[in-house]
């Protein structure tokens, strides 16, 4: 994507988080930019579009799940001083939980590579990788300006 589309995307993009419908649920408001940002980064024919986003909806869901249900639970108990409140035999078995989740993470992005390579090539699954990469950092700053106001 050469520079001045790619502006003319990026501020469309900080346009659309902007205006994007208010009664919406964030998420929902994030995965469409999310889906529209990687959409525009792979430029994906409508054939490989449809199997593509089956693919990595399935993949996209279930990593959420982990970080979710598995992930977001065990950080909730370490806030604090919830680390230097728990026993050595809690310690470790929440080590050995999020050691299971990152390994379960690192599986599903495993199978989704292995489920692309014959859809979209290893060429657009490198700019998948940059463009998810891409989009996160662009959130992220987006968050950082938004806790300044």
């Amino acid at each position: 994507m050469n520079k001045a589309k790619k502006l003319k995307f990026i501020l469309a993009f900080f346009i659309l988080f902007t205006v994007c419908g208010f009664g919406q649920e964030k998420r929902d408001r994030i995965k469409v930019l999310k889906t529209t940002f990687i959409t525009t980064a792979l430029d994906l024919s409508e054939k490989e579009s449809q199997k593509f986003w089956t693919y990595y909806n399935a993949y996209d869901e279930k990593q959420y799940d982990i970080r979710r249900n598995v992930i977001g639970p065990i950080n909730d108990k370490m806030r604090g001083k919830g680390i230097d409140a728990m026993k050595t035999g809690d310690a470790l078995m929440y080590v050995i939980e999020l050691q299971k989740a990152e390994e379960d993470l690192f599986n599903l992005r495993k199978k989704l590579i292995q489920d692309l390579k014959p859809v979209i090539g290893p060429k657009k699954i490198l700019k998948l990788f940059k463009a998810e990469d891409d989009f996160n950092f662009l959130l992220l700053n987006k968050y950082k300006e938004g806790k300044k106001d």
